[in-house]
This record gives structure tokens, sequence and C-alpha cells, in this order.
């Protein structure tokens, strides 16, 4: 009980906190509150058991909002990942299992008077309704658990082929919350199953479980909340992966792509447009006047590299260059990466590592050693 107050509370704290907090990310946030809000009633079932032990309707529906939780964390990933995300009337179709789960319901539980209910509550493991339930509870689980992970994975690609930001990392977060909540939907799976089993008890262990792990969770996303509130930088759902680009168009003529390419590595060379952090391949396709799709296929494509890559590759170089300079050996490796275009000291070491083998600190030490 304890634990589902604690629980409860903290829920319901973050979506107030969520939906007041003065943001431009204002959707995204009603959404995550709204599943939070979903959440804290779905999990604060002992504490409505204390104020009716009787089945009711508003009782049903509260265990049947359920079906709702996964849709909106899955429309709360769609509006993290792309920036001109609406709710749109189209989403009303992810109301269908929510409303096929009440309307199984209607004959033999909603309309029928309080004796009639009881009956079904003490005969549940044997009315088909409830059955019918947990069965596309679990496909919904799943099917919206794979949708989610398929649009990580187009938005994490959509973002390295046309942004050379840090907020890369944002989308390997969302990525491991989203491992979390398929964990946590998992055993939910496994608890519902033993709901229906021989061994009902192993089923109240396991949502003792979930409660703590359901703790877990909100205390994490809180505290990735609190201390990154620009925690994404989201991407136009407009843009388009460039192998669907190159299949919907002809290839340029070499000698086209080989004008574009020099013209492409003299901008960079010399006006050295990798030095601006939140770079993207708008800004870069508007400064070299080379349409953005034909940069694109031209550098994720022709080049063979994503445009995250062929941004930090520029970076790294400059990088290594201020790290060879004997004269720059005071300047710290904090102070060299806000120089080269970098903004986060994680990232930095990241693509350094992948690009020389070497941490910037061993790659100096290196360099030292050698002059020795």
């Amino acid at each position: 009980m304890i634990t589902t107050v604690i629980s409860l509370f903290i829920s319901l704290f973050l979506a107030l906190f969520l939906l007041t907090v003065r943001t431009k990310h204002r959707v995204s946030n009603s959404l995550f509150a709204l599943f939070l809000i979903i959440t804290a009633i779905d999990t604060g079932e002992p504490l409505f058991s204390l104020i009716t032990d009787r089945p009711s309707n508003l009782g049903m529906i509260r265990n049947t909002l359920a079906f709702l939780q996964i849709p909106v964390f899955y429309l709360y990933v769609l509006s993290v990942c792309y920036s001109d995300f609406k709710v749109r009337s189209k989403d009303v179709v992810h109301l269908i299992p929510f409303l096929m789960a009440n309307a199984v319901l209607l004959p033999r539980f909603y309309l029928v008077g309080p004796l009639s209910k009881i009956d079904f509550i003490i005969h549940r493991k044997s009315m088909i309704e409830l059955q019918f339930n947990h069965i596309l509870f679990h496909i919904q689980t799943v099917v919206y658990i794979v949708a989610v992970f398929v649009l990580l994975r187009k938005a994490k690609k959509l973002y390295v082929e046309n942004y050379a930001g840090t907020s890369i990392n944002s989308y390997h977060w969302l990525f491991q919350f989203t491992v979390v909540m398929a964990v946590l939907y998992l055993i939910v799976i496994f608890k519902n199953i033993f709901k229906f089993s021989d061994y009902p008890y192993i089923s109240e262990w396991i949502k003792i479980a979930i409660l703590l792990f359901q703790l877990f969770i909100v205390c994490w996303y809180l505290f990735k909340a609190l201390n990154n509130p620009g925690l994404f930088r989201n991407i136009d759902s407009k843009l388009k992966l460039v192998s669907d680009i190159v299949l919907e168009e002809k290839e340029n003529q070499p000698a086209v792509v080989n004008e574009e390419l020099t013209k492409l590595k003299k901008y960079m060379e010399e006006e050295k447009p990798f030095l601006n952090p939140s770079l993207t391949i708008q800004d870069l396709s508007a400064d070299i006047e080379i349409p953005a799709r034909e940069l694109s296929v031209l550098i994720n494509h022709q080049l063979g590299q994503h445009f995250y890559d062929f941004i930090n590759t520029y970076r790294i170089e400059n990088a290594m260059h201020i790290l060879k300079d004997t004269a720059k050996s005071k300047v710290t490796v904090l102070e060299i990466l806000y120089e080269v275009g970098f903004n986060s000291k994680s990232s930095f070491n990241t693509a350094f590592k992948k690009h020389t083998g070497f941490t910037p600190t061993d790659y100096r030490k290196g360099l030292s050693n050698s002059v020795l």
C-alpha cells in the first residue's frame, strides 16, 4: 500500500509538472502527462478498492484504461521524434482496442444489475469476455512495442542523415527508455498469464514487483526531465531517408556529382560551417546552393557517410590539428570540443575515438611522448 501511494504521488506530481512547465514541447509533455495519469489510475487499484469492494461500471472502465497506456506512449514517442507532430483526427484509430474491450463487456457486465456483476467477477476465469480482453491486450502490447522500435530506428537514421548536433544521445536514451517499458509490459503479460492459471498467487507477487518497477521508471524519468529540460531536438517528419530518395529519382550524372562534391569540400575547408554545433543539412544546402535532397544523396549515398558522421569528421580533423599544435598545449580538451563545434563531452569522445581509435586525452599524450 505504501509503495502504491508513493508511486501514485510521484506519477501525479510529474504529470502536473509536465502540464504546467513552460516549454515549446507542450504536446509531448501533455501526452506523457496523460500516460502518467493513466498509469497512476491503473496502479492505484488498491486505493480504489478501499472506497468500494463491489464491482461497478466505473471500476471496469478503470481496468480497461490499460488499453490506452501504450497507444499514448506511442504517440508520445512520435511527438518527441518529429517537430511538426500534431494529434489528428485519424489518431482516433488508437482508441479501437479500448472500445472493443468495453464493447464485449456490454451485454453481461455494463448492462446488468449488481448481482449479475458480482457473479461475473466470481466466475471471471471462465468468462470469455475477460479472456478475449487479455489476449487483445497482449497482441496490442506486442504490436505497439514493435512499432515504437521501428519508429525510433527510422527517426535516428533520419537524424544522422540530416543533422549534426549532439541530440543523437536523446534517441539513445529514448531507445533505452522504450526497452525498459518493453520489459515492464513483458512482466505484465506474465502476470496476466498466471492470473488465469492455477497459481493466481504468483500473479499477486508479480503485481508487487510491477509496482516497484513502475516507481523506479517514474523516478528515472523525473530525474532525466529535471536535469535535461531540453532533452530532445525534433526532426521534420517530411524528411525522407536517402535510400527512399534514391529509389524515387534517377542518379545524377557523374560530371554533376563531381562538380557538387568539389564545391562541397571546398566550402567545408574554407568556410568551416561544421563549427556551428547545431548545423543541419538544410543550413548547408542554403549556403552552397545545392538542393537539400541532392545534398543528402551526395553525402549519404555518394560519399557513403551519414551527414552526422560527415560533419563530425571535419570537427575531429580540426580538433586533431589543435591537439598537434604545441603552441596550444595549454588549451583543455573541454575548450577544444566547444571550439570545433561539439557541445557534449561524451559525443566528442565517442566521435574522436571512432575516428582515431584514441580518446582526445590519450591522443595528446601520445603526441607528447613521441616528441620526447
